[in-house]
């Protein structure tokens, strides 16, 4: 592939990943491996199948143990929101979408941050996105 002023190959977009995990109770979180280090291993997995198109892993964790789903108070979702209105996150990864909200409404008004931003969100395992094109392998 050329560049556009057809003097070497074009280098792929950067797109910056943040793993957004969350589990309802607290129960098991002090166990050595948990569900959030198990949803943020497969993101990890699934964001590296995507390095050929630019993908990178933010190092900074985003996780909300003890959290329900069904509001939008917690704060690991708030500093994530404030990296995308801030522009440094291009794409949220999450394992599946509940994870990211159990709300209708508050799906909507993620979307509309993400959407104003020019930001996506990706889910690996029901392999749903908000980009126009997905960027995962058939």
């Amino acid at each position: 592939m050329r560049s556009s002023d057809g003097h070497g190959p074009r280098r792929k977009e950067r797109v910056r990943c943040a793993i957004y995990t969350r589990k309802s109770s607290e129960e098991g979180l002090e166990q050595e491996f948990n569900s959030l280090q198990a949803q943020r291993e497969a993101c990890e997995a699934f964001i590296a199948s995507q390095r050929h198109e630019g993908w990178v892993c933010r190092p900074t964790g985003y996780d909300d143990g003890g959290f329900s789903g069904a509001t939008m108070d917690r704060p690991a979702l708030h500093r994530l929101l404030a990296e995308i209105v801030a522009g440094r996150i291009d794409t949220i990864v999450v394992y599946k979408i509940d994870r990211l909200t159990r709300s209708l409404a508050d799906f909507a008004k993620i979307v509309e941050i993400l959407d104003a931003r020019g930001a996506s969100f990706v889910s690996v395992r029901s392999r749903s996105s908000s980009t126009r094109r997905p960027r995962w392998g058939a």
